[in-house]
């Protein structure tokens, strides 16, 4: 199998490293484009892979090509690239709210397409990873494989995708805030900045798998640390006076908005 990659920004970097690591595709038989140099240097001097100099190269190169660009750029590049599509060929795109049924058009109708919608903490082996496809693919075990070499992946209707870029997709943005502001608090009351970034990183990144490990609502698990009359339930009563929730639910509304009109 041999995978391309169009596009080799910070998402694009962290999947390939992530498929290289496992050792599902050796570095000669992958290939990336991009439009810069000095990422063209990082394709070959940092990721050992063929660097293509262009990106119909990578199409004629390629089994799996990963569309890896934003989504304003994709059109231009589909048109690019329609004519060197091959029979059988599956292209995985990354943009947000670019349907299976647009991607399919602008690549041909016969086209085999899958639509993923990864995030950033792939760059550490831990992303989550959205993915559906058309009608057309029967290698969907494939792909999941691929996306699992870079985190966690998971198979949903295409309906779901806008949800995926709300609640995953964006929603590192909306942690990293949170640690900042947890660590801030910290020194304001005294702490070191590094110190109080590694107790706040660390204190998310222990919630986070103490609920995937166990399985608890979260909700079970937040009332096991708020003790009667306690210090958390004080924290969480403000929380909740600020409107932390409400926040949360309207700013993925917005993202998700966003995303369906791209």
């Amino acid at each position: 199998m041999k995978i391309g990659f169009i596009g080799c920004g910070n998402m694009a970097t962290a999947m390939l490293k992530g498929i290289l690591k496992s050792g599902e595709v050796a570095a000669t038989d992958m290939i990336a484009s991009a439009k810069s140099d000095k990422t063209r240097k990082k394709i070959e001097q940092e990721l050992g892979i063929q660097k293509a100099d262009t990106n119909a190269q990578v199409v004629d190169f390629a089994d799996v090509v990963f569309l890896a660009v934003k989504p304003q750029f994709l059109e231009g590049v589909l048109d690019e690239i329609k004519d060197s599509v091959k029979e059988g060929q599956i292209f995985i795109s990354i943009a947000p709210g670019k349907t299976l049924q647009w991607l399919g058009e602008h690549l041909g109708m016969h086209t085999k397409v899958i639509r993923t919608m990864p995030n950033t903490p792939a760059m550490v082996g831990e992303g989550m990873t959205a993915l559906c496809v058309n009608e057309l693919v029967t290698e969907k075990e494939t792909a999941v494989k691929l996306c699992d070499t870079f985190g966690k992946t998971e198979v949903i209707p295409e309906h779901l995708m806008d949800a995926v870029v709300g609640v995953s997709g964006s929603s590192p943005a909306y942690v990293f805030m949170f640690l900042e502001a947890m660590a801030d608090a910290a020194v304001a009351d005294g702490m070191p900045r590094a110190q109080a970034y590694k107790f706040a990183a660390q204190s998310v990144l222990g919630s986070a798998k103490l609920m995937l490990e166990t399985g608890k609502h979260p909700g079970e698990l937040k009332d096991m640390v708020c003790s009667p009359a306690g210090t958390t339930i004080q924290a969480v009563r403000v929380l909740e006076e600020k409107g932390l929730r409400s926040a949360v639910i309207e700013a993925q509304t917005a993202c998700v908005k966003k995303a369906k009109g791209m």
